[in-house]
């Protein structure tokens, strides 16, 4: 498959708002609506384009309180890995989890309502997993800056 500038481009428009019309696409792309229509049909297909979502304001919602856990396991046998990975990804707060180096062994990023919230989630759920050693978390004080798009320069 060709990769080229204008697809660099169309999905540069599409991760800032992956509602335009292809017909606005195509004037800004200047190419046919057709031939916009075409090239996000391929980029799918090939697996560039993994899917759409909707981004929510999270103060509207009730999930503003963004907490950075760190937790390290008490062991690192293939089976424990595999037991903590399968639980964590059942925790719907969890946003992110990533298997990291360092002196912890995951990150995650939790989102939850307030302080009780977030105490509770340690509490009943995350602690509750198997083969965990310690944990660390850090609190978000302010957003600096949050992007979803992945820059082509």
């Amino acid at each position: 498959m060709i990769f080229d500038a204008i697809d660099k481009k169309l999905l540069e428009y599409l991760q800032t708002d992956s509602k335009q019309t292809n017909k606005e696409l195509s004037v800004k792309l200047n190419l046919s609506v057709t031939a916009v229509y075409e090239r996000i049909k391929k980029l799918e297909r090939e697996g560039f384009i993994e899917g759409y979502t909707v981004l929510l304001n999270k103060e509207k919602i009730n999930k503003n309180f963004m907490v950075f856990c760190h937790v390290k396991l008490a062991q690192h046998s293939h089976d424990h890995v595999i037991s903590f990975e399968r639980e964590v990804a059942k925790l719907n707060e969890v946003l992110e989890c990533h298997h990291i180096s360092g002196d912890y062994d995951y990150l995650l990023r939790v989102l939850v309502a307030d302080m009780a919230a977030f105490r509770e989630f340690m509490v009943k759920k995350l602690t509750t997993i198997s083969h965990i050693g310690s944990t660390h978390s850090m609190f978000v004080i302010n957003k600096v800056k949050h992007t979803t798009v992945i820059n082509f320069d």
